[in-house]
């Protein structure tokens, strides 16, 4: 009888202090990097579609895997970023948009605060060649003007830590 109580001890002491563990735990979990940013339309972000809309955003760790949890109105996701690289580009917070194949891409989520330019998943572009101009006047001969891909950032505002 005595091993029964001495085991129905041990076994409240020790959810006793998983419980503990749990909760001190939890109090501990900060955000390594939050902030917000609008996007004034659709774009697609590392698999995700996301609407035109406010929305903010929390990293968890700065160690890899990178995830981003991303709130919005229309949407809630969690995006991953392929690579991390520490070249900054810019001075301010910024995602790095393309088009590709008329779609808004987010290649790239610079984070001069963090000292890191997050790296995204981009589709292909549908077709392989080039997408030339010709002007009228230039004979067929002549070269054509390449188009280069259209590239644009939408401001992101980080928040205190």
């Amino acid at each position: 009888m005595s091993s029964a109580r001495y085991l129905k001890v041990v076994s409240k002491s020790g959810l006793a202090a998983l419980a503990l563990g749990l909760l001190a735990g939890g109090g501990n979990a900060a955000t390594a990097y939050q902030g917000k940013f609008t996007l004034p339309f659709e774009v697609y972000w590392g698999g995700s579609t996301l609407p035109a809309g406010d929305y903010r955003f929390e990293l968890a760790s700065q160690s890899s895997p990178y995830t981003f949890y991303i709130h919005g109105q229309k949407a809630n996701v969690i995006i991953r970023a392929l690579s991390a690289d520490t070249g900054v580009l810019s001075t301010s917070a910024q995602l790095d948009l393309v088009d590709i194949s008329d779609a808004h891409t987010i290649k790239n989520f610079e984070a001069p605060e963090l000292g890191v330019t997050f790296s995204y998943y981009t589709p292909k572009q549908k077709h392989t060649a080039p997408n030339e101009v010709r002007h009228k006047g230039l004979s067929q001969t002549e070269p054509a003007t390449q188009v280069s891909q259209n590239k644009m950032s939408i401001s992101v505002h980080p928040s205190g830590r």
